[in-house]
C-alpha cells in the first residue's frame, strides 16, 4: 500500500489531514480525561458519608465494648450501642454506593467522549485513506505498463482533461501513438499523486 503521494502538494494535504486526525483523537482524549476528573469531584459527598459512617461505627463500637464492663446492664447497654454501629455501617454503605455511581458515570462518560468521535473519524477519514493507498499502490505497479495506464486514463480522466489532447486520444491509443500513450499514462499517475 502506498500511504502518501509522491507529488508535494498532495503529500502535504494528506499529511495535514493525517495530523488533523491524530489531533482530533488527542483532543477528545483530553476532553474525556478532563470530564472524567470533573465528574470524579462529585464523589466528595460519598467520601464524606464513608468517613462519617466509619467514625460513627468506630465510636459506637468502642462505646459498646466499654459498656460491656458495666455491672448488671452492660450487655443490654452494649446491644443498644451496637445499633449505633449499624447506623454507621449504613452510612458507609450509602457513601460507597454513591462513590460507585459517580465512578461508573465518570468512566462511561469518558468512554463515550472518546469512542463516538473516534468512531466518526474511522467511518469518514479511514476509508478514504485506505482507498487512496490501494489505488495509488495499484497504479504505481503499472508504471512500466503505459498502455494499461493510458487505457485507465481514457476511462477515468474528466472530459475536460481528455479534451486538451490534439485529436482523439482514444484513436491515438488504439493506433499505438506512443506520445499520446505516454502522456495519458503520465496523467493517470499524476491523478493519484504518483510520479511517472
Amino acid at each position: 500500500m502506498k500511504w502518501y503521494a509522491d507529488r508535494p502538494v498532495r503529500f502535504t494535504r494528506q499529511l495535514i489531514a493525517d495530523l488533523l486526525a491524530v489531533g482530533w483523537v488527542a483532543l477528545w482524549i483530553w476532553v474525556a480525561t478532563t470530564v472524567h476528573d470533573w465528574v470524579l469531584e462529585l464523589r466528595a459527598p460519598g467520601d464524606g458519608l464513608v468517613n462519617a459512617g466509619g467514625s460513627i461505627r468506630d465510636a459506637f463500637t468502642n462505646a459498646a465494648g466499654k459498656a460491656r464492663g458495666v455491672p448488671f446492664v452492660g450487655e443490654d447497654l452494649a446491644g443498644a450501642l451496637g445499633n449505633g454501629s449499624k447506623a454507621g455501617e449504613t452510612l458507609t454503605s450509602a457513601g460507597n454506593a454513591q462513590i460507585g455511581v459517580v465512578e461508573d458515570s465518570a468512566f462511561w462518560l469518558a468512554a463515550a467522549l472518546v469512542v463516538v468521535p473516534v468512531l466518526f473519524l474511522l467511518i469518514t477519514w479511514l476509508p478514504l485513506r485506505l482507498r487512496y493507498a490501494r489505488k495509488a499502490a495499484n497504479t504505481a505497479r503499472l508504471r512500466d505498463k503505459p498502455d494499461l495506464l493510458a487505457l485507465r486514463a481514457l476511462t477515468s480522466l474528466s472530459p475536460r482533461e481528455l479534451g486538451k489532447f490534439d485529436g482523439d486520444p482514444a484513436v491515438a491509443w488504439r493506433t499505438g501513438d506512443t506520445d499520446v500513450i505516454d502522456e495519458l499514462a503520465r496523467r493517470q499517475l499524476a491523478s493519484v499523486g504518483v510520479r511517472a
